[in-house]
């Protein structure tokens, strides 16, 4: 069982395990030695520091009207 720091979010590290673990099985490289399961050395790396969440990308608000104008509207 890996030891995982009681300030970070459980769902968010079991999520970013996951989604490490697919990488491994696809065949990415680990960044931390030792012989375990893929699924075991995807924890390994985050709690190492070696896996890092990338930042949600804000969303922007868009006006549906520049989005639904008709094809060849403006066009003369």
């Amino acid at each position: 069982m890996i030891n995982r720091s009681a300030a970070s979010n459980g769902f968010e590290f079991v999520v970013i395990a996951a989604l490490r673990t697919q990488q491994l099985v696809r065949g990415c490289l680990p960044r931390v030695a030792g012989n375990h399961k893929k699924t075991t050395i995807a924890q390994m790396e985050i709690v190492a520091g070696k896996v890092l969440r990338l930042p949600a990308i804000p969303k922007v608000a868009v006006d549906p009207k520049q989005i639904l104008e008709p094809v060849g509207a403006g066009i003369d």
